[in-house]
C-alpha cells in the first residue's frame, strides 16, 4: 500500500491576538520537557536507524544538520514565518551536535527551542495580519503575483521581505474568497477566522506533538517512509494503518499546513460517493447542521474525531480539489458515514463488446482489482475471500462467457499483501519467481509462484496509473518480465519499492514496558523489492509498454517527488523460464495505438484537458489582480462547459458492457443531492468529476484509458491468431480457476 507521511504537524500560520488574550498565559511562555521514557525512545530510534535501516550506510552523523532545515519546514511548510537568519542560527547552534545529543543522551531540546521561535513568530504575524487585512483588501488591483508553492525556496531574508510576502498572501486568500461569491467583508471575516483558528491550534500543540515531528524528521533523513509514532499516535494507529478511517473511508495526512487525502478506501463511503479523491485538501469540516469549522493547522487526531460519527449521519467537507487548475477552487461535499463494505472493495469484472478487426464485435473482459486484500474476520460467510481467489473466480466466469482477451485494471491500487500479489501473478504464469527481496545486508530472497496451474493464458494487458504502487507494481512488473501482459497507462507507476517494519520501542527496551507513560513505535524501511529480471521498482516504478496522455503525469504524487527517496538500482536476474513480448509485436501494438491517439475524437478531448491542466500546473505564480482572476475564472467556466458538452457526446460511443460482481450487488455510485447542489458552477475542475462519473455498472463513462486498453487487447487478439506473434509465451494449457484449488 502506498505510504503516507505521519502527522507532520504542519503547524500553519499563526493566529490571533484575541485568542492569545483569552489564554491564561501566552503560549510562548510554555516550556516542554523530555521525560526519561521519551529520551530513551529517542536514543533507541537513532540506534535502530543507524544499525538496521536499509539505507543506514548512506547517512552519516554529519548529515543530521539537514534535520534542522527539514524540521523547520515541517513547522513552516511554506517558509514564511522563519527568516533565513533563523535557519543559519539553528544550524550553527544545533547542527554539528544533533546526532550525538539524540543518540547518546536522548536530548531533543533543539526541537523545543526551534518550536518556541516558530510559536513567537506565529503570534507576532497574527497581530500583523489583523492590522493589515484592510490594506490587503484595498490593493486587489495590483500587477504583482503570488508564488503558490514556496516549500523549496529560501526563507525571507529579513522582516521587510517577510511583510511583503505576507501582504501578497493575504491578497491571494481574499481573492480566493471573493471568487467564491463572498462579499469583501465576508472575505475578510473568513480570513480573520482562519488565522484565529490556526493560532488556537498552535497553542494547543503539546510537547509530544513537537517531539513526534522532530523524531519523524530524523527518520525521514533515511527515507520518506521512516517515521516515529508517539504513544498517542501508536495507540490510534488503527486509523492510519487500516484501509479505512471510521466514518468516510479515507486515509488522511498533514502536509504544508493542510489536511490532505492520501488514499480513498475501495468500497468506502467516500469511494462510493465519488465526491472525494486522493490529493484533495480538506479545508473545513461540518456536521449535518451548523457552520463548518476551518481545520487549517489543526492536529490530525482532532480532524479525524470531527469526521467520525454515527453510521448513517452526514459529514460536510469543504475541499480544494487536488488537481485544481485554479488555486481558489472550492466546493462543499456531503458524505454519509458508514463502514467499509467488503463486497464493494472486492474485485469485480465486466465484459465489453469492442469492434473486431474481422467485423462485428468481440468480448474483452476487464477485472478491476482495488487492492491486494486477504481473508478477514469481518468477512462473515465469505471468510475465505482474497484478491487471488476472487480474481480466479471472475476469470472463470469471464471465460465461461467467452472472452477473447483480458484487461487487469490496477489503477489506484495502492498495494496490500505480498502473498496475494504473488498468487495473483501466479494466475497468469505456470510457476516461477514473482519478486525478489533484498535486505540491508545484501541477502536476497526469491518469492515464487509454486502452483503450475494457470487460470488464464490468453492475450491480456495490465492497466496502471501513477497511483498503482507496491504490490501492484510487483504484479505488473512480473507479468511484463514474463511477456504475459502488455502494460498500458501513465508514464510510470508510483515507484514504491521498499518494505517497512513496525516495531514497538518496548520490544528493544524491556524496561519501557513498566513505564507509566505511553510508549511509541518506529516504522522503518528494512528491504527493497526487485522484479524477476533484477530491476528495482523503487523510484522509477514500472514503465508501461504503451503510454497514454494523463493528468496524473503532471502531479507530484510519485515516489520520486518525495525527499530522501531511496535510489533505483538493480540486482542480478533470477532464473525464470520466460521472455518479454517480442519487440516486433510491441512495435505493432504501439503504432496502432499511436494512430488512434492522433485520430480519435476522445483523445483530442483528453489531450485538451491534459494540456490545459499542464499549462496551469506550470504557472508557479498567480495574479493578485481581482479583475484578471475574474476573467480567468470566466474562461475556465467556458472551457469546462465545452468539455462537458463534448463528453456527453462521447459517452454515446461507450462500448456496451455487462458487469460481474462477487457477493451482493451494491447500489449505483451516484452523487448525493447535497453534492449536486454544492458543485460550484465556476469550478473549472468539476469536469474531472464528470470524467470519473460512472454508469449503472460502476465503470466510468468516457474512460479513455480503459477504452484504448480494450482496443490494444483487441489488437493482441488479432495478432494471437499467428502463434509466433503471441502464444509462444503462453502456458501450453489453460486451466479453469477451480483447477487451482
Amino acid at each position: 500500500m502506498p505510504i503516507r507521511r505521519l502527522p507532520a504537524r504542519s503547524l500553519l500560520p499563526a493566529l490571533v491576538l484575541a485568542v492569545l488574550a483569552a489564554l491564561p498565559t501566552a503560549a510562548a511562555d510554555r516550556k516542554f520537557t523530555t521525560s526519561p521514557t521519551l529520551a530513551t525512545e529517542a536514543r533507541v530510534l537513532v540506534q535502530l536507524l543507524s544499525q538496521a535501516h536499509y539505507n543506514r550506510d548512506a547517512v552519516r552523523s554529519s548529515n543530521y544538520v539537514e534535520v534542522v532545515k527539514d524540521y523547520m519546514s515541517g513547522l513552516d511548510g511554506q517558509r514564511m514565518f522563519f527568516l533565513k537568519s533563523d535557519r543559519e542560527k539553528f544550524e550553527r547552534d544545533y547542527g554539528t551536535s544533533l546526532y550525538w545529543n539524540v543518540s547518546r543522551l536522548g536530548n531533543i531540546d533543539a526541537a523545543y527551542d526551534i518550536f518556541y521561535v516558530y510559536e513567537k513568530r506565529a503570534a507576532d504575524r497574527a497581530n500583523w495580519i489583523f492590522q493589515n487585512l484592510d490594506t490587503a483588501a484595498a490593493g486587489l488591483d495590483t500587477d504583482e503575483y503570488f508564488r503558490l508553492d514556496r516549500s523549496k525556496v529560501e526563507w525571507p531574508a529579513n522582516a521587510a521581505e517577510a511583510d511583503h510576502l505576507w501582504l501578497n498572501r493575504l491578497k491571494f486568500e481574499l481573492i480566493a474568497e471573493l471568487l467564491n461569491k463572498k462579499t469583501p467583508e465576508e472575505a475578510k471575516t473568513t480570513v480573520r477566522k482562519r488565522y484565529e483558528r490556526m493560532l488556537k491550534n498552535v497553542a494547543e500543540l503539546e510537547g509530544s506533538d513537537v517531539a513526534e515531528l522532530f523524531l519523524s524528521t530524523i527518520g525521514h533523513l533515511y527515507d520518506p517512509h521512516t517515521t516515529y509514532l508517539s504513544g498517542d499516535t501508536y495507540e490510534d494507529f488503527g486509523i492510519q494503518m487500516k484501509l479505512e478511517l471510521v466514518g468516510i473511508g479515507a486515509m488522511l495526512g498533514l502536509e504544508d499546513d493542510y489536511c490532505v487525502v492520501r488514499e480513498i478506501v475501495p468500497g468506502g463511503p467516500a469511494d462510493l460517493s465519488k465526491a472525494l479523491k486522493p490529493n484533495d485538501k480538506i479545508l473545513a469540516v461540518g456536521q449535518k447542521e451548523g457552520e463548518p469549522v476551518e481545520i487549517l493547522g489543526m492536529k490530525l487526531r482532532k480532524i479525524v474525531d470531527m469526521i467520525r460519527g454515527d453510521k448513517g449521519t452526514p459529514v460536510r467537507l469543504l475541499i480544494q480539489p487536488g488537481d485544481a487548475t485554479d488555486p481558489s477552487a472550492r466546493k462543499e461535499i456531503s458524505i454519509v458515514r458508514d463502514v467499509v463494505k467488503l463486497n464493494s472493495a472486492r474485485a469485480h469484472a465486466a465484459i465489453f463488446q469492442i469492434p473486431a478487426k474481422s467485423g462485428g464485435t468481440e468480448p474483452i473482459g476487464v477485472i478491476n482489482l482495488p487492492s491486494f486484500y486477504g481473508p478477514s474476520d469481518e468477512d462473515g460467510a465469505d471468510a475465505q475471500s482474497s484478491a487471488s481467489l476472487d480474481v480466479a473466480k471472475l476469470i472463470g466466469e469471464l471465460k465461461t462467457a467467452g472472452i477473447k482477451g483480458l484487461v487487469l485494471d490496477l489503477r489506484r491500487n495502492g498495494g496490500g499483501l505480498l502473498s496475494e500479489a504473488i498468487d495473483v501473478a501466479g494466475l497468469f504464469i505456470k510457476n516461477g519467481p514473482v519478486v525478489q527481496v533484498k535486505n540491508y545486508a545484501g541477502d536476497i530472497q526469491v518469492n515464487s509462484d509454486q502452483n503450475s496451474a494457470v487460470a488464464y493464458d490468453g492475450p491480456m494487458a495490465v492497466l496502471v496509473d501513477r497511483f498503482s504502487a507496491s504490490a501492484s507494481e510487483i504484479v505488473t512488473g512480473a507479468l511484463q518480465n514474463y511477456g504475459r501482459a502488455i502494460v498500458v497507462g501513465d508514464k510510470s507507476t508510483h515507484g514504491k519499492g521498499s518494505v517497512q517494519a513496525l516495531e514497538e520501542m518496548k520490544r528493544y527496551v524491556p524496561q519501557l514496558a513498566f513505564s507509566p507513560l505511553k510508549t511509541g513505535a518506529i516504522k522503518f524501511t528494512i528491504q527493497k523489492y526487485y522484479l524477476p529480471n533484477g530491476n528495482s521498482t523503487q523510484l522509477k516504478g514500472v514503465v508501461p509498454d504503451i503510454v497514454l496522455p494523463s493528468l496524473e503525469d503532471y502531479l507530484q504524487i510519485g515516489e520520486a517527488d518525495l525527499p530522501h527517496a531511496l535510489a533505483w538500482d538493480e540486482i542480478p536476474s533470477t532464473l525464470f523460464d520466460a521472455r518479454p513480448i517480442p519487440g516486433v509485436v510491441l512495435q505493432t501494438l504501439q503504432n496502432d495505438s499511436l494512430d488512434r491517439q492522433k485520430s480519435l475524437e476522445e483523445f483530442s478531448y483528453l489531450r485538451r484537458n491534459v494540456d490545459r491542466f499542464k499549462t496551469r500546473q506550470e504557472e508557479k505564480l498567480v495574479s493578485l489582480n481581482l479583475l484578471i482572476r475574474e476573467k480567468r475564472q470566466t474562461e475556465d467556466e467556458a472551457f469546462r462547459k465545452s468539455l462537458k458538452d463534448e463528453r456527453a457526446e462521447l459517452a454515446k460511443q461507450d462500448y456496451p458492457s455487462q458487469e460481474f460482481r462477487l457477493g451482493p450487488v451494491e447500489p449505483a455510485r451516484l452523487p448525493t443531492p447535497a453534492n449536486k447542489d454544492a458543485k460550484d458552477p465556476d469550478d473549472p475542475d468539476a469536469v474531472e468529476d464528470e470524467l470519473l462519473s460512472t454508469d449503472e455498472n460502476g465503470f466510468a463513462k468516457v474512460d479513455v484509458h480503459l477504452k484504448e486498453c480494450l482496443r490494444i487487447v483487441g489488437d493482441a487478439v488479432a495478432l494471437a491468431q499467428d502463434k509466433t506473434q503471441w502464444a509462444d509465451n503462453s502456458p501450453p494449457l489453460a486451466l479453469s480457476s477451480s483447477d487451482r484449488g
